[in-house]
């Protein structure tokens, strides 16, 4: 009988057995370097920009913009800062289980709420991975970009990079695309630094109210999205003269 780790605030329990972490790439870790726009400062001593710097830099905000103008700015900086803080308590919880660690009991509502989400990822999406090569990796393309996978392993069979996504209410495939560039770029830093050949990304995503979202992009989608990140990267770069 495997070693179960039971949480009798919700009264689910998970079978531990089920991660299996190999750990075979010995993963570095980056400064980070935070100010205006977030650096990494890699192992040879450049300083790059993180993934997440370059997308927000070359994104079409207008949809954003006219969301704050409708709710008001007070009230888009209240749902902004309750989102960043339950996503922070779910992939805490994540990041835990997936290192084989026992899930922490906090009596905060703020984590109670990151805790069930993350447990929604555990049964839903964590079930179909079959290693764990490494979680939170710090991964970078030299001179570049850098940024910090939330899981590389192997899932269904094929090795991933896989991210966690927390959302207020269930999102349409359409409105993921940063996700998938940043899955690619994570993806195209370990094939290079790892001489891999990873060309699977999975978003596990869920929402407020529970609801598991999971996204594969393999495949054609994933030489789609690898492209599609090279040409941010080529953006970006223009728009520092």
């Amino acid at each position: 009988m495997g070693n179960y780790l039971v949480d009798t605030t919700s009264k689910h329990c998970y079978n531990q057995t089920m991660i299996n972490i190999t750990k075979p790439y010995d993963y570095s870790d980056l400064r980070r370097i935070d100010g205006k726009k977030r650096l990494y400062q890699t192992p040879d001593g450049g300083k790059v920009p993180s993934v997440t710097t370059i997308l927000d830099a070359t994104s079409d905000k207008t949809h954003l913009i006219a969301w704050r103008k409708r709710v008001g700015e007070d009230k888009a900086k209240q749902i902004t800062r309750e989102a960043a803080g339950v996503g922070t308590s779910m992939h805490g919880f994540l990041e835990e289980y997936t290192k084989g660690e026992p899930l922490s009991h906090k009596s905060n509502l703020v984590h109670i709420q990151g805790r069930k989400m993350a447990e929604k990822v555990i049964e839903l999406g964590l079930s179909k991975v079959d290693e764990v090569w490494g979680s939170e990796v710090h991964l970078y393309y030299p001179e570049l970009y850098a940024g910090t996978t939330d899981l590389v392993g192997v899932h269904n069979g094929v090795p991933a990079i896989m991210d966690f996504k927390q959302t207020n209410k269930p999102k349409k495939e359409e409105w993921i695309d940063n996700y998938k560039m940043q899955g690619a770029a994570y993806a195209l830093a370990h094939n290079y630094l790892f001489e891999t050949d990873i060309q699977k990304i999975v978003i596990m995503m869920c929402s407020r109210d529970f609801q598991y979202q999971e996204f594969v992009i393999e495949g054609e989608q994933f030489d789609h999205w690898s492209e599609q990140w090279s040409q941010r990267i080529t953006q970006y770069l223009g728009l520092q003269g």
